[in-house]
C-alpha cells in the first residue's frame, strides 16, 4: 500500500516455467465467459486441512495438488500478473513429500501443502530473490531465509515466487501498487482494473485467486494487511520478533516483519505457528522478548467472543458511507456474539507517530539494504548508491511511471547513531506503543481494538499512483505490535476487511477473537475475475 500516506499525514496510521515475461491482461482480453471457466476449479478455496484429508486417503497426493495449481498458474496468472517465478523443483519436492508419506514420515500440518511467497524472501535454490527490481535481476542466493528453512522442515512445497510493489512500495511516492520493474503490473482477481494493493500484492491476488494453498507478504506499515483486505483474504502481521528477518530484502529493521496471508483464518494460525521461533540472529526488534507458542491452532474458538471488551478506534472510522455501513453491521455482529464493545476509544498521538516513523525508515532502509547487499556478495547491485544508478541507467524500464525520490533521500541520510534518527526511533515507538496502544488498552480493559482494514480498491493508474482509500495499519505497524484482518464484507462486490489489533505478543487471543468472528460471519468469496466494475 502507499504507506507514505499514514507517515506524511499522520492520519491512521502443466510445466513449470518463470512467468515474469506473460503479458498483462487488458480490458479487451477477458470476457464474460472467460470469468465463469476461471472461477471452476477442483481446489477452489479448499483449506489446508481439507487437503490433508484428501492426501490421507490417497484421494489426493502432494505431486497431484502441485500439478493441479502449476496448471491453475498457468491459465490464471496471465491476467493477474501475480507470479513472478515459478520453482522448478516444485514438483520434485512434491514427490519426494510423497514417498514420506508412504513410509510413515508426515512432517506436520504444512506437508505437502503448496505456498506461494513473496520475492523479498531469499530462498537458497533455482529462484531469484529481486524485491521486483531489475536492479538484482539474477541474484541467485546460496541460503534460505530462516523462515524459507522452516516451510523448508514442516513439508511445504514453495510453489513459486509473488510479484510486489517494487522494493515493497518504498521507492516513489507516486508509485503504483503492485507495479514492478521486473514483473509487471499486479491486478485485482475480483476486477481486474482494480488495484490489489500493496507491496504483498502478488501474494495477495495469488491466494485470493486460488493459485495456491496459502501464501506469505511482508509488511512495514500495511503491506500484509491491505492486500488482504482488498483481496478478501485473512492477513496476520505478527509482533516482531515471532517470524526472523533474517533473509528478507529489508526497509527497517525496527518496523520489518514477515506473515500469513491466507483465505481463511485456521489456515492463517497454521501458518503463523509453523514458522515461529525466536531468531537470536535476528535484528534489534524494540520489544522484551515473550515465550513463543508453536502451535496457534489452540486458539481457535467459534466462541472466542465471548465476554470480549473490544474497542472502537474512533478516529480511524472510515468516511466512506458504504464502508462505514459494513463497520457498523460488523459491530452489531460482535456483540450478538457475546462481545462488549467500547464505541469511542482515541489515541492522544494518533497525528504525532508518522512523522518520526518516516524518518526512522528512510535511515533504516539505507542502512538495512546495504546490509542486506554486503552479505549477498553475488547480488548485482552492491549498494543503494549502486541500484540509483542504475535506476537512472534504465529508467525506460525501471521508471517509465515514477520515479526513485524516497531512495534518494534515504542515500542522503546519516548512519543509525545519527541524533535525528534516534529521537524519531524513540517518539515513534513512545507514541504507537507505550503511549498509544498499551495505554488505551489499559485506559479500557480492552482485549482487542478495532478498525476498517481498508476501503474500496481503486482503480490502476500509472500516471498518478495509488489513490489510497483508508486504512488503520500505522500503530500496530510502526509499535511492532500484531494485526489481523478478515473479510468484512464487500462495496460493489470489492473486499473490505476488519482489523483487529493489541498488544505485543498477543497473536493467540486475536486469533481467537479474529476466528470467532469469521466463523460467525464466512464474508470470504472467491473471485470471478470481472473486467471492470463499469461494465
Amino acid at each position: 500500500m502507499k504507506r507514505r500516506s499514514f507517515f506524511k499525514t499522520g492520519a491512521i496510521g502443466g510445466s513449470v516455467l518463470a512467468l515474469s515475461g506473460v503479458a498483462a491482461c487488458t480490458a479487451e482480453t477477458t470476457s464474460t465467459e472467460d470469468e465463469v471457466v476461471l472461477t471452476d476449479f477442483e481446489l477452489n478455496e479448499t483449506t489446508v486441512e481439507e487437503l490433508q484429508k484428501k492426501m490421507e486417503t490417497g484421494e489426493l497426493s502432494a505431486e497431484s495438488i502441485c500439478k493441479l495449481y502449476l496448471d491453475r498458474i498457468a491459465k490464471v496468472d496471465p491476467l493477474l500478473k501475480s507470479v513472478i517465478e515459478l520453482n522448478p523443483d516444485a514438483m520434485e519436492i512434491a514427490r519426494g513429500l510423497d514417498e514420506e508419506r508412504k513410509n510413515g514420515k508426515i512432517r506436520g500440518p504444512l506437508h505437502g501443502i503448496p505456498i506461494m511467497i513473496k520475492d523479498n524472501i531469499d530462498t537458497g535454490d533455482k529462484m531469484m530473490t529481486t524485491a521486483g527490481s531489475l536492479a538484482l535481476a539474477g541474484n541467485v542466493v546460496e541460503k534460505d531465509a530462516f523462515i524459507v528453512k522452516k516451510l523448508r522442515d514442516a513439508g511445504a512445497v514453495l510453489l513459486g515466487k509473488t510479484n510486489l510493489s517494487e522494493w515493497a512500495n518504498f521507492r516513489s511516492n507516486n508509485s503504483s501498487s503492485g507495479w514492478s520493474g521486473r514483473g509487471g503490473q499486479v491486478r485485482n482477481p475480483y476486477y481486474l482494473d482494480r488495484s490489489p494493493c500493496g507491496s504483498s500484492s502478488g501474494t495477495g491476488a495469488a491466494v485470493s485467486a486460488n493459485l495456491c494453498t496459502i501464501g506469505i507478504g511482508t509488511e512495514t506499515n500495511g503491506s500484509i494487511v491491505c492486500p488482504s483486505g482488498i483481496n478478501g483474504l485473512v492477513g496476520i502481521k505478527p509482533t516482531l520478533g515471532l517470524w526472523s528477518r533474517q533473509g528478507i530484502i529489508p526497509i527497517a529493521h525496527s518496523q520489518d516483519t514477515a506473515g500469513p496471508m491466507c483465505r481463511n483464518v485456521n489456515d492463517a494460525a497454521t501458518l503463523l505457528g509453523a514458522l515461529a521461533e525466536f531468531d537470536p540472529n535476528d535484528a534489534e526488534t524494540h520489544i522484551e522478548k515473550q515465550a513463543i507458542p508453536g502451535d496457534y491452532t489452540s486458539f481457535l474458538n467459534a466462541d472466542g467472543l465471548k465476554g470480549k471488551r473490544i474497542g472502537i478506534a474512533s478516529q480511524m472510522l472510515p468516511s466512506d458511507k458504504r464502508v462505514k455501513a459494513l463497520f457498523d453491521e460488523a459491530v452489531a455482529d460482535l456483540k450478538a456474539q457475546g462481545a462488549e464493545v467500547i464505541e469511542d476509544v482515541k489515541f492522544d498521538h494518533n497525528r504525532e507517530w508518522g512523522s518520526p516513523s518516516y524518518q526512522v525508515l528512510l535511515y533504516e532502509f539505507k542502512a538495512d539494504l546495504n546490509k542486506y547487499l554486503a552479505e549477498h556478495p553475488k547480488a548485482p547491485s552492491r549498494t543503494m548508491a549502486e541500484i540509483i544508478e542504475f535506476n537512472k541507467a534504465n529508467a525506460e524500464k525501471e521508471m517509465p511511471w515514477f520515479g526513485q525520490e524516497i531512495f534518494e533521500i534515504a542515500v542522503e541520510k546519516g548512519d543509525l547513531e545519527t541524533e535525528e534518527y534516534l529521537e524519531a526511533l524513540t517518539n515513534s515507538k513512545l507514541f504507537a506503543g507505550k503511549q498509544g496502544i498499551d495505554k488505551v488498552m489499559e485506559e479500557h480493559n480492552l482485549d482487542a481494538i478495532i478498525a476498517q482494514t481498508n476501503g474500496p480498491a481503486w482503480t490502476i493508474d500509472w500516471l498518478n499512483g495509488d489513490h489510497f482509500s483508508g486504512g488503520s495499519s500505522s500503530p500496530a505497524a510502526i509499535s511492532g505490535y500484531p494485526n489481523i484482518t478478515v473479510p468484512m464484507g464487500f462495496v460493489k462486490g470489492l473486499p473490505i476487511g476488519i482489523s483487529f489489533f493489541g498488544k505485543a505478543w498477543t497473536e493467540g487471543k486475536l486469533i481467537e477473537i479474529a476466528y470467532a468472528y469469521e466463523q460467525a460471519t464466512k464474508h470470504r468469496k472467491a473471485p470471478e475475475f470481472k473486467k471492470s466494475l463499469m461494465g
